[in-house]
């Protein structure tokens, strides 16, 4: 601790116990139990140097740090270390925002800069680019895309790691690297061009515990001329298989380029960018008719003749178009002849079209994450409301990958359903609605609440595990977790007797053999914890 406040001074490391408190999991499925995860100390650097020199201090004293960037990623697990006893290294100090250039569209950042403060920048100084954003808008662009997460915007902006370019990382012997076209001295296209020379080694610092980066690029989106929002809607249970592969076409043409948002208005299952309403006002009440439908387990074929026999649709999907007007509105043209192609009985109609850019009172009274606008709203999903009034204590995610058809949507719900009644688990609503963040795959996203009862989480970790298990035997498997669950999900990528696992235990010998950096973040243990894990 001497050594850390003589590199950052005394104010910048923290050991009390309230100090502490704030690098806790909000929402850790171990809350007030022995195993949570808890940090032994918290030391926050001002830049690079400062991060240099705590790293080769640890290893002196073979201390072992948990980076995090602002540590705002609950429901995954939040700012505490997977290793119980590390120190975190607490990068929100470090939120510079070095370059943006509306020119070549490319920002540069630390990892303290969270998409408030770009957005703020990019307000002062009238920049027209978009920021993608995922929910809510608090957390650190670097931390999100080294975690992999995922926005609203444009498909090629939306993969926020696959949208970086160039990264510098302090390495687990203090030394610093850049990667791509930063590795050469003086370089002007490290925002520009991905690949650099040799070997492309930006992907084995996601989700990774190899280094520590320091300064990270984004593509940024030019802000469009035009919005529009569409809706279509198919009546059919069944049409969802023909209603996924039109989307998937229409996607992958880029015919549209916005976030394929699935709802099912029959079902009472809202949009995403409709969610935040529904949890702040409570859902709408259905008919009677259809409310006793659903609570005494009417198959598909009943709920659809209720459906037809009443103007409900079964499946819905708002589109977004992004660019000049004319030319947004000939994609949806195009998008109606397809969809009306391959279910004659589908409905299309224009959602809401925007001008852009939008006016104060216009943010207001859209799904601002669409626009670029960063917010904390998403957090009505937990709020207590006059319709909820005993929320949960938080969640965490359950998030497998399946495929991108409507097949794969159906089976998902049936096993994930099944299971959930045998685990005595509650499904939060009558079908799950899978996430189109990411192209090519969809992502089956399912809260399990964490409470204050150390009972209910235990039996809802359990379930939770169980789920894992199921989802792999299924050939999903997740796409991140919190760190309760990392050796959980590793355990499930086993193909080749675990090779995967194995490599990632080599790298990390080779790089960090004093196993300084976030030990056993997703899965991957020094050697001198493996079969000592906490």
């Amino acid at each position: 601790m001497n050594e850390f406040k003589r590199i950052v001074g005394d104010q910048w490391v923290y050991t009390s116990e309230e100090d502490l408190r704030l690098y806790r999991d909000a929402y850790s499925p171990y809350l007030g139990e022995a195993e949570e995860r808890i940090a032994s100390a918290a030391v926050a650097p001002d830049g690079v140097e400062q991060v240099q020199a705590i790293v080769r201090a640890a290893n002196r004293f073979k201390i072992p740090l948990y980076p995090i960037s602002t540590g705002k990623n609950l429901g995954y697990g939040g700012s505490a270390p997977a290793y119980s006893g590390s120190v975190v290294l607490d990068l929100k100090r470090m939120n510079r925002v070095l370059e943006v250039n509306e020119k070549q569209a490319f920002c540069l950042v630390e990892p303290g800069v969270s998409y408030f403060d770009l957005y703020r920048h990019l307000e002062e100084h009238k920049i027209k680019l978009w920021m993608d954003i995922p929910d809510p808008g608090w957390g650190s662009l670097v931390g999100n895309a080294l975690d992999r997460g995922g926005g609203y915007t444009a498909a090629r902006f939306r993969n926020h790691f696959e949208a970086h370019c160039g990264m510098e990382v302090v390495l687990p012997n203090g030394e610093l690297m850049r990667t791509g076209m930063g590795a050469l001295p003086g370089s002007e296209t490290w925002q520009q061009y991905k690949s650099g020379f040799g070997p492309v080694v930006d992907g084995i610092f996601s989700q990774s515990n190899f280094g520590i980066v320091t300064k990270m690029g984004f593509w940024m989106m030019p802000e469009p001329e035009a919005y529009l929002k569409c809706t279509v809607t198919v009546p059919g249970f069944r049409d969802i298989v023909p209603f996924v592969d039109t989307i998937n076409h229409l996607e992958n043409s880029r015919v549209f380029d916005g976030l394929p948002d699935f709802m099912s208005p029959l079902l009472g299952v809202p949009s995403i960018s409709e969610a935040e309403k529904i949890w702040e006002e409570g859902p709408p009440m259905p008919p009677p008719k259809l409310m006793e439908l659903l609570q005494s387990g009417a198959t598909p074929d009943q709920l659809e003749q209720y459906g037809r026999q009443n103007g409900l649709h079964y499946w819905g999907c708002h589109l977004t178009f992004y660019g000049p007007e004319e030319v947004v509105r000939a994609q949806w043209k195009y998008a109606q002849q397809q969809f009306l192609k391959a279910i004659p009985d589908a409905q299309c109609k224009e959602h809401s079209f925007h001008k852009l850019p939008l006016s104060e009172e216009e943010k207001s009274k859209v799904h601002m994450t669409q626009f670029g606008i960063p917010s904390l709203r998403l957090f009505s999903i937990g709020a207590r409301t006059s319709w909820n009034p005993t929320p949960s204590h938080g969640h965490m995610w359950f998030s497998p990958v399946i495929p991108r058809t409507g097949e794969a949507v159906l089976r998902a719900n049936e096993v994930f359903a099944k299971a959930s009644r045998e685990l005595g688990v509650q499904m939060l609503t009558p079908i799950t609605l899978p996430a189109a963040v990411w192209e090519r795959a969809f992502v089956f996203i399912v809260g399990f609440p964490v409470t204050e009862n150390k009972e209910v989480n235990k039996k809802n970790r359990a379930a939770f595990r169980e789920m894992i298990k199921i989802a792999a035997k299924e050939g999903w498997g997740e796409y991140r977790t919190a760190p309760a669950y990392q050796d959980d999900v590793m355990a499930t990528y086993s193909f080749g007797d675990h090779a995967l696992l194995r490599f990632h235990e080599t790298v990390k010998d080779a790089i960090d053999p004093n196993g300084i950096i976030s030990p056993g973040r997703y899965g991957i243990w020094p050697k001198h914890l493996r079969g000592k894990r906490k």
